[in-house]
C-alpha cells in the first residue's frame, strides 16, 4: 500500500434540494462563491495539498460538474478570437488543474456509499474525501495541515472544528482525548451521530474533510444501512477505530458551509471583500447598508 496521499473523492451526487429552484438544472457544487463554483475551491485546496488525481463521485444530471474541468474547444477558440488573453488563460487553467475522474452513484444511499462507489478508482491507498460544501479559507490549506497529521501518525484523520453549546448537536462528534504533544490533534476513542448537547462526548465537530485508509472501503461493505436506508460514513469509520488508530485535527482557519443558505452567503461576503479588484469597493458598500 503507498502511503502518499494523492488521490482525493469529492462525493457530489446528491439533489441539492435546499437551493431550490436554482438546483433544478444546475448542480449545487456548481454554485458560484463570487465567480467560482463551490466545487472548485475545494479541487483548488486539494491540488495545492499535493492531491494527483480528483475523483467525482457524481449522479444523474451532474454533467457539468465534469464538464466544468474539460477543455471548452468552442469558449477557448472564441476567446482568443477576441484576444481575452487574461479569460483564454483563466480557462485553460481550469482544464489543465489537475486530472479528473468520475464514477456514478446510481441511486442516493448515503454518503458511506458515496465514497464506496470509489473503490476501484482509489485502489489500495490512502485517500482523502473532501465533501464540496464546506468552503474552508485557511493557509496552508485544511486538507495540507492534515496530510501532515497523517504523515506524522500513519491513521487517518478526520478535520474537527470546536463548537460550544447547543450546536454541537448538528454534528458527528469526536470522543476521545487531545493528543499531549499537539492539542490540535485529538486521540479518537469513537464517535457520536448528531448527540443532545447535554450527552456531547466532546466540543469536537466533525467537518468535511477525511483522510482515510483503503481499509475503510471493505468495512464499508459490510456496513448495514440505516433507518433511512442509507450506508453511513461515520458507521464506517467506527468499524475502522476498532483496527486501527483515527485521529481528530481541529484545522487552522475558517470553515462555511456553503450547503446551507446563509452559509453561502457568508462565504460570499468574505471572499467577496478579499478580492482586490473590488473588495474594498464592495466593504464600502455595506457600510452604507447599516
Amino acid at each position: 500500500m503507498s502511503q502518499r496521499v494523492r488521490k482525493a473523492v469529492f462525493p457530489a451526487a446528491g439533489l441539492g434540494t435546499r437551493f431550490l429552484p436554482a438546483t433544478k438544472v444546475i448542480p449545487k457544487e456548481m454554485l458560484p462563491v463570487v465567480d467560482k463554483p463551490i466545487l472548485q475551491y475545494g479541487v483548488e485546496e486539494a491540488i495545492a495539498s499535493g492531491i494527483e488525481h480528483i475523483i467525482l463521485v457524481t449522479g444523474r444530471g451532474k454533467g457539468a460538474m465534469e464538464d466544468h474541468f474539460d477543455i471548452s474547444f468552442e469558449l477557448d477558440a472564441t476567446l482568443e478570437k477576441k484576444g481575452k488573453k487574461e479569460l483564454l488563460e483563466l480557462s485553460r487553467g481550469i482544464s489543465s488543474m489537475a486530472r479528473v475522474s468520475s464514477v456514478r452513484q446510481k441511486e442516493p444511499l448515503g454518503l458511506g456509499h458515496a465514497v464506496l462507489c470509489a473503490k476501484e478508482l482509489v485502489g489500495d491507498e490512502p485517500f482523502a474525501v473532501i465533501l464540496p460544501d464546506d468552503v474552508i479559507d485557511a493557509a496552508p490549506p485544511c486538507l495540507k495541515q492534515m496530510i501532515g497529521v497523517f504523515n506524522e501518525k500513519g491513521g487517518s484523520v478526520l478535520a474537527t472544528m470546536t463548537v460550544e453549546g447547543p450546536g454541537i448537536s448538528a454534528y458527528g462528534v469526536l470522543a476521545g482525548a487531545p493528543d499531549p504533544q499537539n492539542p490540535r490533534i485529538y486521540n479518537c476513542t469513537g464517535m457520536v451521530e448528531k448527540p443532545k448537547f447535554e450527552v456531547a462526548p466532546s466540543t469536537q465537530a466533525i467537518i468535511g474533510r477525511y483522510i482515510l485508509t483503503p481499509r475503510v472501503f471493505e468495512l464499508l461493505e459490510h456496513t448495514q444501512p440505516g433507518a433511512v436506508g442509507e450506508i453511513q460514513l461515520t458507521d464506517g469509520i467506527k468499524a475502522l477505530l476498532k483496527e486501527e488508530k483515527v485521529f481528530g485535527y481541529t484545522f487552522e482557519g475558517k470553515r462555511f458551509d456553503a450547503g446551507d443558505k446563509f452559509g453561502m452567503l457568508q462565504a460570499t461576503v468574505e471572499f467577496a471583500l478579499k478580492r482586490p479588484e473590488f473588495g474594498e469597493k464592495f466593504r464600502a458598500y455595506l457600510k452604507g447598508l447599516v
